[in-house]
């Protein structure tokens, strides 16, 4: 594969090169041509199944409804008794149905049956007049029989009727292989008597820090060091994708214990992920090692923050080819870039290697009431605080620092504010693109 910024591994040299860094759009292009769906799966209980995404076709054992059912309160009858009778109908209650407690005798014509939502509709019987729908109910001074009366032109035959199957049929296909099981389809299964379903095995994901500078939470902090919080984000992330992370901790600036961890994260994941040292500086290791253990799609992009991200393929033996294979995403190390990188570049891909289709996340046009700089030529991802104001009209104003270090701001923001690639300045009251966190981080 050709891109504007690739590199070859085996041959342990750049092969060519645009100094425009790749649009954000092509990378994630590439990225998704690289990724390929697990096949394993395996058999979890219902309750164990949230989130997890689906294997196979679930395939509906029974018709839903089981039998033809009333959808409210009120008496079944047979509807034909509506074209008989002008002005108004008047029925002798024969029983009562309940969920649970069908009524199992025979519906004498003239007469109905009191139903309760949900139970099975009388033999002979197709029609329902709501309770309310009843204009006089009676009991029969002589022998105690109830009788109900109401106007005959008030509904139609078969109203007020749920049919067996109307909802699934047997047989048919009630919920699609890659779909990412949410409550109500875990309701929907337990309502077709299923115990346990076929999903994707988890997608493993191991991930590290780099850096002398870090150290852990807890910790004294030496001179010029910073606590890891890249390492806490990224598990934070991947937890909401319901992924199984691998923790490998911090790695120290130097190349030999990068190899390893790297070639440790290979054989025991199926993604790894890096932050930190994909940049050019002297104890920026990451770049080399991918270069030497195995090949390389991209390098550099056109986005504000997240610039400095590497993607490709590392092997576990060592140099490319050569044990078992792992995608890599080299993130960059500044705290806000890491998670700019993981929600654009990385996390649509680990959604489809789960086995699941990446859906976009929506852009809603928003009025931004603050001007924004912006350098035609990348897409920019800023923070911001979007609200509805009192037309109900969504608004966004950006948070305050937006460089790639101020974690702060990240957490004070509710969306990303989406600059184009072409975009250029935008003045006070320009409309632009609002990516929701909610749903996303």
């Amino acid at each position: 594969m050709t891109t504007p910024n690739t590199f070859s591994a085996s041959a342990g040299s750049l092969t060519q090169f645009d100094p425009q860094a790749l649009p954000v759009s092509a990378a994630q292009a590439i990225v998704l041509e690289w990724v390929t769906p697990l096949a394993q799966s395996e058999r979890v209980p219902l309750r164990d199944a949230l989130a997890r995404v689906l294997a196979t076709d679930v395939i509906s054992p029974i018709d839903v409804p089981a039998h033809d059912n009333s959808a409210m309160d009120g008496y079944a009858f047979d509807g034909a008794a509506l074209a008989r009778h002008a002005g108004t109908l008047t029925l002798t209650v024969a029983g009562k149905a309940f969920a649970g407690h069908p009524f199992m005798g025979t519906v004498p014509a003239g007469a109905c049956v009191r139903i309760m939502t949900g139970a099975p509709m009388p033999a002979g019987c197709d029609t329902v007049v709501p309770q309310e729908g009843v204009a006089a109910q009676a009991a029969d001074s002589s022998d105690g029989t109830a009788t109900i009366t109401f106007p005959a032109d008030a509904l139609a035959p078969g109203a007020n009727r749920r049919r067996q199957g109307e909802d699934l049929a047997r047989g048919g296909v009630a919920l699609r292989a890659g779909r990412v099981l949410r409550a109500s389809d875990i309701g929907l299964m337990a309502s077709l008597g299923l115990v346990d379903v076929e999903v994707k095995r988890r997608l493993r994901v191991a991930y590290f820090s780099t850096g002398d500078e870090l150290r852990s939470p807890g910790q004294p902090l030496d001179a010029g060091c910073i606590y890891d919080s890249n390492r806490y984000t990224l598990g934070a992330m991947l937890r909401r994708l319901d992924v199984e992370p691998i923790d490998l901790g911090r790695v120290r600036d130097d190349p030999e214990a990068l190899a390893a961890t790297l070639r440790q994260a290979a054989e025991s994941a199926d993604v790894v992920l890096t932050s930190g040292g994909v940049s050019v500086g002297e104890a920026d290791f990451t770049r080399t090692q991918l270069q030497t253990l195995g090949d390389v799609a991209f390098w550099g992009l056109a986005m504000r923050p997240g610039r400095p991200l590497a993607f490709g393929r590392i092997w576990s033996g060592g140099r490319a080819g050569v044990g078992r294979a792992a995608l890599l995403f080299g993130l960059p190390g500044n705290p806000v870039a890491t998670m700019v990188s993981f929600y654009q570049i990385v996390r649509p891909a680990l959604i489809a290697m789960s086995g699941a289709t990446p859906q976009p996340v929506p852009l809603i046009p928003a009025r931004c009431d603050a001007p924004i700089r912006k350098r035609a030529g990348r897409t920019e991802f800023q923070r911001g605080i979007a609200e509805r104001d009192a037309r109900g009209q969504w608004r966004v104003t950006p948070t305050g620092s937006q460089s790639s270090g101020a974690l702060s701001t990240m957490s004070e923001a509710n969306c990303f504010i989406v600059l184009a690639h072409e975009a250029a300045d935008l003045d006070a009251g320009d409309t632009v693109d609002v990516m929701l966190f909610d749903g996303l981080v």
